[in-house]
């Protein structure tokens, strides 16, 4: 008789592991969700920010380098 309870406390033990490992992946997940919507955030933000700056160059006219002058002996 006190081999069944024996066994009930390793069964506990066992599912409450299981449990918390469940769990744990759960947090990961979720928190490997809010990193990748950062990053795709942060993407968006570098994108228009380049827009911007081409625009900028493009209207001050620094975006095209000439080609080197040869100097003449």
């Amino acid at each position: 008789m006190a081999e069944f309870g024996m066994l009930e406390v390793l069964l506990a033990i066992m599912a409450a592991t299981l449990g918390a490992i469940v769990y744990s992946l759960r947090v990961l997940v979720l928190m490997e969700r809010r990193v990748a919507r950062l990053d795709h955030n942060i993407e968006h933000l570098v994108s228009r920010i380049m827009q911007e700056e081409l625009r900028i160059e493009k209207a001050i006219g620094v975006g095209k380098k000439s080609a080197p002058v040869k100097k003449k002996r």
